[in-house]
């Protein structure tokens, strides 16, 4: 999970100047550009662009998150930032993920909500000001309750898993939902389990959280034991669940997501 987050020993800062060996996260839309062979842009101006950000430093190294400023030139590409893992070193892919949500709330927040005035970068934080009505903007940041179900002991656990339509065929996973305005995580994670299977719960337990910058979450993870009711898939929002033995899982989602991370653990506590 570490491949989403900002990586360990990095800097914020607000202010850099870019130099020769500044590494850069440039945008094209929701597109992460790079280098022909892969790699990411290095330089003081390597490319034209727009809404510059400085992002910090990582072991002397400056990162600068912009978005492109016209056409994509000759050399470059413009990839899917979730593209990115597997083909970027893992640091990379957890600045990657930052700088993202840093462009996109530049993108989508230049005039103020409030009373259309243009807003202003402020100095000590990101986040955007009017100067009219004083409003503050911030990068929004939405948190997902996300629940893996277990049931039995040992090699007879099973795992309750649900496939979204949106899913790759195949593929099952952890519920999850968002939170609610006025909601803790803990209603939500319940509020999700009822809405979306039927069954209830007990033991619900946090385990840990991961930065989902798709385009702006924060995953919550908890697991609990079932405690009863039939699955009752929720229509439009579930094609299908079920319990699946720890020995016999269907796909998965991706090493480098939370609901694996939660899966893995179980079956490993199971197996053990």
């Amino acid at each position: 999970m570490i491949a989403t987050s900002r990586p360990e020993g990095f800097e914020v800062a607000l202010t850099l100047t870019p130099d020769a060996e500044s590494v850069w996260f440039v945008f094209d839309g929701p597109k992460l550009v790079l280098r022909a062979d892969g790699a990411l842009p290095t330089g003081e101006a390597p490319l034209p662009v727009v809404d510059v950000t400085p992002l910090g430093t990582l072991a002397g190294t400056s990162y600068l998150a912009a978005g492109l400023d016209g056409d994509l030139p000759g050399g470059f590409q413009a990839v899917p930032v979730r593209a990115g893992f597997g083909r970027l070193p893992e640091h990379h892919m957890g600045l990657a993920g930052y700088a993202a949500q840093v462009i996109e709330f530049a993108r989508t927040h230049r005039y103020c909500g409030r009373c259309a005035a243009p807003l202003s970068d402020a100095t000590h934080e990101h986040s955007r000001r009017c100067p009219n009505c004083g409003l503050t903007a911030y990068p929004r940041v939405a948190p997902v309750a996300m629940v893996l179900i277990r049931r039995g002991q040992g090699q007879d656990t099973e795992l309750l898993l649900a496939r979204s339509p949106h899913f790759p065929p195949g593929m099952y996973s952890a519920l999850a939902g968002f939170v609610e305005p006025s909601e803790t995580l803990e209603a939500a994670a319940r509020r999700e389990v009822q809405e979306e299977v039927g069954v209830q719960i007990t033991d619900l337990r946090y385990r840990f959280s991961q930065p989902w910058p798709f385009p702006h979450s924060l995953m919550l993870g908890f697991t609990a034991e079932y405690a009863g009711g039939d699955i009752t898939p929720q229509p439009g929002e579930i094609d299908d669940a079920r319990w699946f033995p720890v020995t016999d899982l269907p796909t998965l989602p991706a090493a480098f997501s939370i609901a694996r991370a939660l899966i893995d653990g179980e079956v490993a506590e199971a197996l053990k």
